[in-house]
């Protein structure tokens, strides 16, 4: 029976702005990528998703971002390697000691946004995130972007770093995301996006924009907790999945 994890990005809502609907989130995914306070979160509220989280038995990652709640941390940023270090430390080591209050673990880390996409290819940042990641717990999971140069930098580090493939997002036919200002860029039909996810899982392959096939072999796939229909979207991708036969299952620790 194949399997795959099922994750989104939660915990980023920040004070009187709601993002998503955290709640309804978990009961769909096996994992969850929980802001860390740089690109989105606040205390409170991110207590209140790792508590959710933890009764729900939603295996939980950091999301760890450039420090930018204006931009939502989308914006790339040109950090030093010495502070880039530092900046995913202080993230990491504050979601554990919010996930020990809330009776649940870190198990990984995902890198948001703007620096999700640099370290994909840019080795310096690259670098300066892995060995933040193995300074705090080389046995923290990396996720990164499905056939990407950092799968096997990470690895060649010590890490182990698993493929990530995104539901709702276009991708070229060299298998890179469509950047987000390209029309066609983000995905809103949920039928058509769990048919794609299906797909993906069975045979290892993605339709492009242009209408070509590329290769993307994935162990989890992401949701976005803040995209328009998200929980349907979300919830169409699981049923249809396990319809199908496919066992969905964290990658990194025990789930539902």
């Amino acid at each position: 029976m194949p399997t795959i994890d099922l994750n989104s990005d939660l915990g980023e809502s920040f004070g009187q702005w709601s993002m998503g609907d955290d709640a309804a989130m978990l009961d769909i995914v096996t994992s969850a990528n929980v802001a860390c306070g740089f690109h989105a979160g606040d205390p409170a509220g991110i207590l209140r998703t790792l508590k959710a989280a933890a009764a729900k038995g939603v295996t939980i990652g950091a999301h760890v971002a450039y420090p930018d709640l204006v931009g939502f941390g989308r914006r790339n940023m040109d950090i030093a390697s010495d502070e880039l270090s530092a900046d995913v430390i202080y993230q990491i080591g504050a979601l554990q000691a919010l996930a020990t209050a809330a009776g649940t673990t870190v198990r990984y880390v995902k890198p948001h946004g703007a620096l999700y996409n640099t370290i994909a290819h840019d080795t310096r940042q690259a670098l300066a995130v892995i060995e933040a990641i193995r300074a705090v717990d080389p046995s923290l999971v990396l996720v990164a972007l499905a056939g990407s140069p950092l799968i096997e930098l990470a690895r060649g580090e010590g890490l182990t770093c698993i493929a990530e493939a995104f539901a709702d997002r276009a991708y070229t036919p060299q298998g890179t995301l469509v950047s987000r200002r390209e029309p066609g860029a983000v995905l809103h039909d949920a039928e058509q996006v769990a048919r794609r996810m299906l797909r993906l899982v069975q045979s290892s392959e993605v339709e492009a924009i242009d209408g070509s096939v590329t290769r993307i072999e994935a162990d989890s796939i992401c949701v976005h907790g803040d995209s328009p229909g998200a929980i349907q979207m979300a919830r169409e991708v699981r049923q249809l999945l396990e319809r199908s036969g496919v066992s969905l299952q964290a990658f990194a620790g025990a789930s539902r």
